[in-house]
């Protein structure tokens, strides 16, 4: 984060989230990328400890009653660890917590998020099937109302978590009306782990591994009335919700994941000589470590802008799209600095001899997961021309058209 620019407060925390990183074994991460440590269980436990879980969140629920900014320096902190690391460090803690502050009970605030902050459960995030992720309203699971309670039957997949969770977040069609709206249609559940939950660990990941990633079989799981996040058929505003600390969670992890890669090729290029020099006296060298550190420097940069905006912008179309922009520029620009860092490294940045083989596998997914960079691109374009639109009516900005030596050249300007 832009340290700068981060109060006396900000900036403690952030060096509490420094002091962890530099404490956690590089045994963990290696572990983890060999799969067998499956779910970071006592790292999560020791973050929590140091009060470092859903650091914005209010402290009566466990959090540090901070804002967005330092969530996301805090982010960025852990993802200098590892992607994964960051992965679940978000999931739990900031998605699934952030839904039942925003939208649960009381009741719910004290039984899954007071724990899950003091590092005494775990939870995940169960939204993508196997039919589909970025389609929300594609969802095939289903949950038929009983009265008390609802009756679970489906499958989501790629849930991060799912091998270590306690309990799931989980979206299901509750409407059997095939022609209510889309966004009347779904509900959210809190589910716990028990009878009738299946967890299958069965994916050959090319990154991102140690997470707990897996598939998830639901078969008529009875789910108490009272765990209903929000409204019956009222999981849209919940989702709404939970796309701010995914993407913009995953745009300052990510910028953290790829700070390890630029800090490995610098120093790397610092030493290696080549044709009787340092190899950062060449040019070809010396100039993709400048575009990696200006790519990471202008993404940390939007991060922190819209962090402030997530916290002070009243307009919610707007933070969709500046979130939507954040998280396609930020994760493709880091992607371009891991792979800069490589060209630099040469053969050696091919092996795992230094990390950066696993950072460009791990960073990979960056661009896909919590919505596809595709469907960022499409919700910008959305909310881009509407807002133009809207100033345009209001004839609130300049009509930049009109200058022009011949803009008043009808037959020249042809629309139809």
């Amino acid at each position: 984060m832009i340290e700068h620019l981060l109060t006396d407060a900000q900036k403690k925390i952030v060096e509490d989230a420094r002091a962890f990183v530099r404490d956690t074994p590089r045994q963990l991460i290696l572990d983890m990328d060999a799969e067998t440590v499956r779910f970071p269980k006592d790292w999560l436990r020791e973050a929590a400890r140091r009060n470092l879980l859903g650091v914005r969140h209010p402290k009566q629920w466990g959090g540090r009653g901070m804002d967005w900014v330092t969530a996301s320096a805090v982010c960025e902190e852990i993802g200098s660890l590892s992607y994964e690391l960051a992965c679940v460090f978000g999931v739990g803690a900031d998605l699934v917590c952030d839904a039942i502050l925003r939208h649960g009970t009381d009741a719910q605030r004290e039984r899954y998020v007071k724990p899950l902050l003091a590092g005494e459960i775990f939870a995940a995030e169960c939204l993508t099937e196997p039919r589909g992720g970025s389609d929300f309203f594609g969802a095939t699971t289903t949950a038929k109302d009983c009265g008390d309670h609802f009756l679970l039957n489906g499958q989501k997949r790629f849930i991060v978590g799912a091998e270590g969770a306690d309990y799931f977040l989980v979206y299901a069609r509750t409407n059997p009306d095939p022609k209510a709206p889309p966004q009347q249609s779904i509900t959210c559940f809190i589910v716990d782990r028990g009878p009738g939950v299946e967890t299958k660990y069965l994916y050959g990941l090319m990154g991102c591994r140690g997470g707990g990633t897996g598939r998830l079989v639901f078969r008529d799981v009875k789910v108490p009335r009272e765990n209903v996040v929000g409204e019956v058929h009222g999981a849209y505003p919940v989702f709404n919700t939970m796309m701010i600390p995914e993407r913009l969670g995953t745009a300052a992890m990510t910028v953290g994941a790829a700070r390890p890669a630029l800090d490995v090729a610098t120093q790397y290029s610092s030493r290696r000589k080549a044709f009787g020099q340092v190899i950062n006296r060449f040019q070809g060298v010396s100039f993709q470590v400048a575009e990696a550190a200006t790519l990471l420097d202008a993404s940390r940069a939007m991060v922190y802008a819209t962090s402030r905006a997530a916290d002070e912008v009243a307009d919610m179309d707007r933070v969709r799209r500046l979130i939507s922009e954040t998280k396609k520029f930020v994760t493709e620009s880091c992607q371009k600095v891991v792979h800069n860092a490589m060209q630099v490294a040469g053969g050696i940045g091919y092996t795992n001899v230094l990390p950066l083989e696993r950072i460009y596998r791990d960073i990979r997914l960056a661009s896909i997961w919590t919505g596809t960079n595709e469907v960022m691109a499409m919700i910008v374009a959305h909310e881009w021309y509407r807002e133009h639109g809207k100033h345009k009516a209001a004839k609130l900005a300049r009509d930049y058209a009109r200058d022009a030596a011949e803009a008043d050249a009808a037959d020249e300007i042809i629309y139809e």
